[in-house]
C-alpha cells in the first residue's frame, strides 16, 4: 500500500468514526492524536540512541529529575513511560479516557522553557474536546481506542518517514476541509495554490543563504511549509529557514505548530504566535524583547487571509503599517492584510497573497490604497484564478505578487481562470496550469488571451482600475466552420490560407497539392 492509498484508507475510517461530529471539529482530535504519537515515537528513538534497553524505558517516570531535565533540554519535553502512545495501545481493554487526560496534563508541565513557544498548550483543543467524543467515559474511551488503533497504521520510524507522515497529515486536512463547508477557509489553502505560490517565491529567493518566511494568517501551516520546502531545494545545509506564523483561532494555531514540528523543522527556527494580526502587529520585536527593539522584516510573506473581513479601523490612520498608503474600509480588511505584509517585507523580498477580485476595482478607501500601490511600484503581478477553487466558497480569487522595490514599472496581468480540471464539486489547477503561470511570471511574457504587461500609464488611463478583463481578453474566438469541407471532405481554405508564408516560399506548391484533391478545387 503506497502513501496515497494509506492516507485514503485512514481518511475513510476516520470519516466513518466521526459520526455526527462536524468535520471542522473532528480534525482537531485525530490530528492531535497523530501529533501526540509523533512526539512519543520521537522520544523513544531518543532513548534508544542513549543506549537504553526496553526495561530501562519502562522505568521512565518523573522521579529522576536529572534525567527528566536532560530529556527536556535535548528534545524540548518529557513523556513518562505510562503516558506514551505505545503504552496506551499495550493496555488493551485496561485503557481509559482518563489515561489521555492525565498524559496531556503532564505534557504541559514537562516542557522545557526554551520550547514553550512551540509546545505550550498545544493540546488544549484536544484536551477540552475529549468530552465531545461520547456522552459517557465509556463511550469516549471506545472512540479514542478506535482512533489510536487507526493512527497506529501511520509509519513514524524516523526522518525518512516525514514525507509519508507529512503527506498523510496534509491529505487528512484537505479531506476535512472538503467536508467542512465555509469553515474550511479558516485552516486550509488547496495544495495546488500553495505549489503555485511556492514556485513564484522560490525562484525569487533561490540564491540566498538563509531566509525568513512569514504567514500572518497561517491556518494549518501547510502554505508556509510548502513555501519552505520549495525554497529549501536551493539552500545548502540544514536549518537555514526561519518560519514566522501568526493565527487568530487557538485550535488552528495549534495545527500550525503541530504541522511545522512534524515536518522535522527545528523548534529553534519556529516563531509562532496566537493573536489578531491586524490588531496586534507581529513580528514586531526580535524575540519579543521590548528593550532591544528591532522591526522584524522577512524575505517572503505568503498568505490566504479571510476575504473581505470586518475589522476595527480606530486609531489605524497613524499605524506605520498603513500610514503611507491609507486605511482599508472597516467592512473589508483585504488591503489591511496586504499592507501589514508589505510592511514586514525586506526591501529585496517578495510576497504572494490570495485576495478576492474586488480589490482590483472597488472605490473609496480601496481606490486610494490601490493607487498608492501602483504609483509606488509595489504590484509585480496579478494572477486571476479559476472559480470554485477554494473549499467553502465559489467566488473567483486571485494571487497578487508584490515587492517593496522593483526594477520593472509595469504590472504583469495573467488570466489563468480557464486552466483547471474538475475535482468533484470543486475545480483544481493541474500541474500544466501551474507551470504555465510560473513560466509566464518568470519570463514576464505577454501571451495573447492569457497575459499582458501593462504600463503604469495604461493603468492611469483606466483610473487605477486593475480588473483583469480590461487588459487581457481571454474569451476564445469562435472556431470557423467550413461547411463544404464538412459535407464533401477536403482541407478548409482558411486553414490553407494560414500557411501563406510557405506558399510564398514555394510557388506552385499549393496548386500542386490541391490538384490531388478535386473536392478542394471545386470549392
Amino acid at each position: 500500500m503506497n502513501k496515497r492509498q494509506l492516507a485514503s484508507a485512514i481518511w475513510k475510517s476516520a470519516n466513518e468514526m466521526r459520526s455526527k461530529i462536524e468535520a471542522n471539529e473532528y480534525k482537531d482530535y485525530i490530528l492531535g492524536f497523530i501529533f501526540y504519537r509523533y512526539l512519543s515515537e520521537k522520544e523513544l528513538r531518543f532513548f534508544t540512541e542513549q543506549g537504553m534497553t526496553d526495561e530501562d524505558i519502562r522505568q521512565m517516570d518523573e522521579t529522576d529529575e536529572d534525567f527528566v531535565n536532560y530529556t527536556k533540554d535535548t528534545i524540548g519535553y518529557f513523556i513518562a513511560y505510562e503516558n506514551l502512545f505505545s503504552t496506551w495501545l499495550d493496555k488493551g481493554s485496561d485503557f481509559d479516557v482518563s489515561d489521555v487526560r492525565k498524559a496531556l496534563s503532564a505534557f504541559n508541565r514537562l516542557i522545557s522553557d526554551s520550547h514553550k513557544k512551540v509546545f505550550e498548550k498545544i493540546f488544549n483543543t484536544l484536551q477540552t474536546g475529549l468530552s465531545k467524543l461520547g456522552e459517557t467515559a465509556s463511550t469516549q474511551t471506545k472512540s479514542i481506542n478506535n482512533l489510536i488503533k487507526l493512527i497506529k497504521r501511520i509509519p513514524m520510524d524516523g526522518k525518512q518517514d516525514y514525507d509519508v507522515l507529512g503527506f498523510i497529515y496534509e491529505y487528512l486536512i484537505s479531506q476535512f476541509a472538503a467536508n467542512a463547508g465555509k469553515k474550511a477557509g479558516e485552516f486550509y489553502t488547496p495544495h495546488e495554490v500553495s505549489v503555485l505560490m511556492s514556485e513564484i517565491v522560490a525562484e525569487h529567493l533561490k540564491y540566498r543563504q538563509e531566509i525568513r518566511i512569514y504567514d500572518p494568517t497561517s491556518g494549518s501551516g501547510s502554505l508556509l511549509i510548502n513555501i519552505g520546502s520549495a525554497v529549501a531545494k536551493y539552500l545548502k545545509g540544514d536549518n537555514r529557514i526561519n518560519y514566522y506564523a501568526q493565527e487568530l483561532k487557538e485550535n488552528t494555531y495549534n495545527l500550525t505548530r503541530m504541522n511545522l514540528v512534524m515536518r522535522g523543522i527545528d523548534p529553534a527556527n519556529i516563531y509562532v504566535r496566537n493573536g489578531d494580526t491586524l490588531e496586534e502587529d507581529w513580528p514586531f520585536f526580535e524575540n519579543d524583547d521590548i528593550e532591544h527593539y528591532r522591526l522584524v522584516r522577512v524575505d517572503a510573506v505568503v498568505s490566504n487571509p479571510p476575504y473581505s473581513q470586518k475589522w476595527d479601523t480606530k486609531n489605524k490612520k497613524h499605524d506605520p503599517r498603513f500610514s503611507d498608503y491609507g486605511v482599508a474600509p472597516k467592512g473589508k480588511a483585504d488591503y489591511a492584510f496586504l499592507l501589514h505584509e508589505l510592511y514586514h517585507l525586506e526591501d529585496d523580498g517578495i510576497m504572494t497573497i490570495v485576495l478576492p477580485h474586488g480589490v482590483l476595482f472597488r472605490g473609496n478607501e480601496e481606490y486610494t490604497i490601490r493607487k498608492s500601490l501602483v504609483e509606488k511600484n509595489n504590484i509585480d503581478a496579478i494572477i486571476g484564478l479559476p472559480a470554485n477553487i477554494f473549499f467553502g466558497t465559489s467566488i473567483q480569487t486571485l494571487v497578487m505578487v508584490l515587492k517593496r522595490h522593483r526594477e520593472d514599472t509595469d504590472i504583469l496581468i495573467i488570466d489563468a481562470s480557464k486552466g483547471y480540471e474538475k475535482a468533484g464539486k470543486s475545480n483544481r489547477l493541474r500541474s500544466s496550469d501551474i507551470k504555465r503561470i510560473v513560466d509566464c511570471i518568470h519570463e514576464r511574457a505577454t501571451i495573447p488571451g492569457f497575459s499582458k504587461r501593462v504600463s503604469k500609464d495604461k493603468v492611469r488611463e483606466n483610473d487605477y482600475n486593475l480588473n483583469i478583463p480590461r487588459y487581457v481578453d481571454s474569451f476564445a474566438k469562435p472556431e470557423p466552420w467550413d461547411l463544404h469541407s464538412i459535407m464533401f471532405g477536403g482541407i478548409p481554405n482558411d486553414e490553407l490560407d494560414g500557411l501563406k508564408t510557405y506558399w510564398e516560399a514555394f510557388p506552385g506548391l499549393r496548386e500542386d497539392m490541391c490538384s490531388l484533391y478535386p473536392t478542394i478545387l471545386d470549392k
